[in-house]
């Protein structure tokens, strides 16, 4: 055995007796909705974890035991915090003493839908600063294929540590579906791709330590793959339905009954529902990530590209909904009341990233109505600059509305005083579907 090999198997072999006897020392850096949980399973799976996050407010509430992730309840935090098994910091130093780190950062578009890669490029510095031999380090933040081996691995060899052989480094697509009761990340199957076979080695044995199912794949760059086809699936479906939502309102079908006849069919058909615009921070942005990554491979994506138009107008088009079912009403839309029900980005979470609602709500006031919402998840939002609207109680409001949008369906609504208030209702979700009405307005 020559003296590169010997130093990886002893390397690999004292990461996995430290992972198997859960003496390994976890860190996660970003403890957002996807940094949070994780470093919460692997509490309760017996690891000592702590958490990194430059945002000191974080910081401080986790280490009270206070959780601000409404999947993560504070009565969870708190016990691992009392017993020593979870830990907060911003201060980066404490990863000379750990042994694996999973870093879950933002991965934001610019305003020319390119990659933000400033996050993780900074978390990568300060890795690279304190990195040690036997260390695990696995990229979980929603990115383009190439980024773990092109862009993180120069930086983490810059001083001398060699991928594979002194540390290992793996991808591994982070698949948090907020407010989901069934799945969460304990139980969500957990891909990951190692720069070498020994990278994937390590990082299945860790994630087998706290997650239910973890799958293995040949490379970091399908499993960065991975992620992005799963996004891209569910965002082009979306759009193509929202295109024929858009052919069945200049036709007058209901689009809604439609899509529910066509799911009657066994095979060969997967349904999905028009809404009023793409939500959240992984559809409407995952797939520019493989749109950039595939022009700069000189291939044009024109499905993504097409699909991102098209879900970019929903907003757009619901207020021109809002505007001619005014109209039919004899009401212009400048200086009429319109109610919003529901700003979240999805049904019974608090989450406003990328929400249409903001979209929406700037539209209808640019125009010149006057917008209050409803929502029991999220108690205040800033609307434009220097603008930051209130939620009401829809008992109070409802009534005094010229027209009442639905574009968030919170299981917690009472749709029957909606219907029984409401002067005039633009349901984006068909959530007044089991209501017949000419006061309602579908999308």
């Amino acid at each position: 055995m020559n003296e590169t090999n010997a130093t990886a198997t002893t390397s690999l072999a004292a990461l996995e007796a430290k992972i198997q006897n859960k003496t390994a020392r976890v860190g996660i850096v970003g403890l957002g909705y996807v940094g949070l949980p994780l470093a919460v399973e692997f509490a309760k799976a017996g690891f000592s974890v702590t958490g990194i996050d430059v945002q000191t407010a974080k910081v401080d509430a986790l280490n009270q035991g206070s959780s601000y992730i409404q999947d993560v309840p504070s009565s969870v935090v708190a016990p691992l915090v009392e017993a020593g098994r979870f830990q907060a910091t911003d201060d980066f130093s404490v990863i000379r003493d750990l042994d694996t780190i999973n870093i879950c950062v933002p991965t934001p578009l610019r305003k020319t839908k390119d990659p933000d890669m400033s996050y993780i490029i900074t978390a990568c510095q300060q890795i690279a600063e304190f990195l040690h031999p036997g260390m695990l380090i696995i990229l979980e933040s929603t990115t383009y294929p190439g980024t773990t081996d092109e862009l993180m691995r120069p930086m983490l060899e810059k001083n001398g540590l060699r991928t594979g052989e002194d540390f290992f480094l793996c991808f591994s697509p982070e698949r948090v579906d907020p407010g989901n009761p069934k799945y969460q990340t304990s139980n969500i199957p957990k891909v990951v791709g190692g720069t070498t076979q020994n990278c994937t080695h390590a990082g299945r044995l860790f994630y087998q330590q706290a997650l239910e199912t973890v799958v293995p794949v040949s490379s970091t760059q399908v499993a960065e793959m991975v992620k992005l086809l799963e996004n891209t699936f569910r965002m082009i479906n979306i759009g193509l339905v929202n295109e024929i939502a858009l052919m069945c309102d200049r036709m007058a079908i209901n689009v809604w009954e439609v899509i529910d006849a066509a799911a009657t069919k066994p095979f060969g058909f997967m349904p999905f529902y028009p809404g009023p615009g793409l939500g959240g921070h992984c559809i409407p942005i995952d797939p520019f990530y493989l749109s950039w990554k595939s022009k700069q491979a000189g291939i044009e994506a024109r499905f993504i590209e097409l699909a991102g138009y098209i879900n970019g107008q929903m907003p757009h088009f619901v207020v021109e909904k809002v505007q001619n079912a005014l109209n039919d009403a004899t009401k212009p839309l400048r200086g009429s009341h319109v109610h919003v029900m529901g700003v979240a980005y999805k049904r019974d979470i608090d989450d406003m990233r990328e929400s249409p609602a903001l979209d929406i709500m700037h539209l209808l006031m640019q125009r010149g109505a006057t917008v209050t919402y409803s929502d029991p998840f999220v108690s205040a939002l800033e609307v434009e600059p220097g603008t930051t609207l209130t939620a009401q109680p829809p008992a109070e409001v409802l009534s005094q509305a010229d027209c009442v949008v639905v574009i968030t369906d919170h299981k917690g609504f009472d749709y029957a005083g909606v219907m029984d208030k409401a002067k005039l209702i633009v349901d984006t979700r068909n959530a007044l579907k089991a209501y017949r009405s000419d006061k309602i307005v579908r999308l």
